[in-house]
């Protein structure tokens, strides 16, 4: 299996070189202008190719299926093995060669467009190849061991035929578990692993779910509340089974696992926390920094802007801490730590609070945006088994269909270590108008294939939600001078994360020089910034997206309000930014200036 694993890297890195220049190079030409049936027909076939490529990935990740509420392959776990893997490559070439072949002249911009995409999506996926992520699967912040629980939490359950469909699927759990044990073992031997204090992490979370009872598992949630559906002699009969596979199919599995990571895993995991540590680290680092951000920069250069915008907030955060009669940043954390009133008082206080913050810039999306949302928005606690390693809150998107609402998780571990001065930033990126606005839009746009409403870029979609932290203070909120200093602390964190991902990653930091430079430059509590260090180690760049995708979208905003002088609309700008769904920056900046032009041809007086 792992001699069919390396040839056939290598002959999709072959091919990759190959696609990449045949698909990026200009587009077919043809002699005559083509006829209206002619571009009718080639659009229906790339409609159709789309269609086939987004059914090809919901069929073989049904996780993903169940999580955008398609029930189809409710009863499936994905297969995680090596030949899956490469099956899946094999096809991503053949769909890159079939849409290669489609001459794009004459189509809408927004076909045009999606072509565009879905090639750059597809060839990506052959470039990742050769760095073998599938060996790299688990770590205490993401894995097989934190994404099966939370298959209750996505699934709906509507029918009796619901419950059998999960099940089925839990009794899928030990093979599955198994295939990811492979894989890590292949890692073992190709000298690829996650840090070893990362995964002892990783290991703590699934001895905690492997020692749960089963009716107290995240397993049995289904069984909390039937609907009306599912007559008493159904729920008996599946109560039982439920239990019964919990007890004897998943908890199983992870006492497996727990013991395959301590015995055998974790002693071979390598002890240095960078990715560089790797053969090909440096040239991985590379692409996940070109992957994330959706630019053409360097670790050095990211670095870099990464301590011009700490010295660039530290200095706005002064002038707030000056203002409120502290001689310095240090004095005036010292105070906010030992100030209870900006500490939580309990979980549901603490909910209360993000919640106010959500209502209160509901009311001012009629300003800001033309195109709004329908879906709706809820504000939960984050469940136990994850909060430990997890950050202070994060967004979960809703179905497309609407029936399982967006919802902002909150974390209330060690509820007394929490600040509460950036609440209001959070509740912005994380809710309104951050994520879930922006992915609901998505959602709910029309006309477009189904893979562009579900697209997802790091540095597009979280640096919309950082962007959507400072439209607050643009709009006149922050009134409260601690929370506006927790929105520069916010914003410093995400300047903090470009010095020292790139430090880790590319210049060999240690963990200790991450927080202490954490602890230097900022306030943030120590639960958040244990958490958040171990988190970039754990998923080298992706942190770099946040403020680099901000930086670019303030940048394409003050290009438009410098070019369009009073006719600037801010309305109008925001629908150009959201209207098109997810977008790599690049393609976001020639949106941009395509819009630019139109409106200043637009304010022309006529001839």
């Amino acid at each position: 299996m792992k001699k069919l694993c390396i040839v056939i890297l290598l002959c999709a890195s072959i091919a990759t070189q190959h696609l990449r220049a045949q698909t990026l190079a200009a587009p077919p030409t043809t002699a005559a202008a083509p006829t209206a049936q002619d571009v009718a027909a080639r659009s229906r076939e790339l409609s159709r190719l789309f269609d086939e490529i987004w059914q090809d990935r919901l069929s073989h990740n049904p996780e993903y299926a169940t999580f955008l509420g398609d029930k189809r392959y409710d009863d499936q776990l994905s297969d995680f093995s090596p030949r899956a893997y490469n099956d899946s490559l094999a096809r991503g070439r053949a769909f890159i060669q079939r849409l290669s072949a489609i001459d794009t002249t004459g189509l809408s911009h927004q076909e045009q467009l999606s072509a565009q995409l879905m090639l750059r999506s597809l060839i990506e996926d052959q470039e990742a190849a050769p760095f073998k992520e599938w060996e790299l699967s688990v770590n205490q912040f993401e894995g097989l061991q934190l994404d099966l629980p939370q298959l209750a939490e996505h699934t709906s359950f509507d029918t009796t035929a619901d419950y059998d469909n999960y099940i089925a699927r839990l009794a899928k759990v030990p093979a599955a578990f198994s295939q990811i044990m492979t894989n890590l073992q292949s890692g073992l031997d190709d000298h690829r692993t996650t840090p070893q204090f990362l995964m002892q992490k990783a290991l703590a979370e699934t001895q905690s779910i492997a020692a749960q009872k089963p009716v107290d598992s995240p397993f049995a949630l289904p069984l909390k509340k039937f609907p009306a559906s599912v007559s008493a002699a159904d729920r008996k009969r599946i109560s039982d089974d439920v239990l019964n596979a919990i007890a004897t199919q998943v908890l199983p599995s992870y006492q497996r696992f727990a013991k395959f990571l301590s015995v055998t895993y974790i002693p071979g995991c390598r002890t240095e926390p960078g990715i560089s540590a790797l053969s090909d680290g440096d040239a991985y680092y590379a692409f996940r920094i070109r992957q994330s951000t959706t630019l053409n920069k360097s670790a050095a250069e990211i670095h870099q802007i990464g301590l011009d915008e700490v010295a660039r907030d530290q200095a706005e955060m002064l002038t707030i801490v000056h203002k409120l009669g502290f001689a310095d940043l240090q004095s005036f954390t010292a105070a906010i730590k030992a100030n209870p009133k900006l500490h939580p008082t309990s979980a549901d206080a603490l909910l209360a609070i993000y919640k106010g913050y959500i209502a209160q810039m509901q009311s001012r999306l009629p300003q800001l945006f033309g195109t709004l949302p329908k879906a709706r928005l809820e504000v939960i606690a984050m469940p136990d088994y994850m909060a430990p390693n997890q950050p202070q809150a994060f967004y979960d998107q809703g179905t497309p269909d609407g029936k399982r609402p967006g919802q902002v998780d909150i974390n209330t571990y060690h509820l007394a270590d929490r600040s509460l001065s950036d609440v209001e930033a959070v509740a912005y990126h994380e809710g309104i108008p951050g994520h879930h606005l922006q992915i609901s839009i998505q959602q709910e746009l029309t006309g477009l294939p189904a893979f562009r409403l579900q697209a997802y870029y790091t540095a597009y979609t979280e640096g919309w939600g950082l962007y959507s932290e400072r439209l607050g203070k643009e709009i006149g909120f922050y009134q409260d001078p601690y929370s506006d200093y927790g929105r520069l602390e916010a914003d410093m964190w995400r300047a903090i994360r470009l010095v020292v991902d790139t430090g880790v990653h590319s210049q060999h930091w240690t963990r200790q020089q991450m927080v202490d430079y954490f602890h230097q430059y900022s306030s943030l509590d120590e639960t958040n910034i244990q958490s958040e260090v171990d988190r970039y180690i754990a998923w080298p760049a992706q942190a770099l997206g946040y403020k680099m995708g901000q930086l670019k979208i303030l940048e394409l905003r003050n290009r438009a309000k410098s070019s369009l002088g009073p006719k600037f609309d801010i309305k109008a700008f925001h629908d150009v930014v959201l209207d098109s769904g997810a977008l790599p920056l690049d393609v976001l900046e020639t949106q941009v200036n395509v819009w630019i032009q139109s409106q200043l041809a637009a304010q022309k007086p006529a001839p």
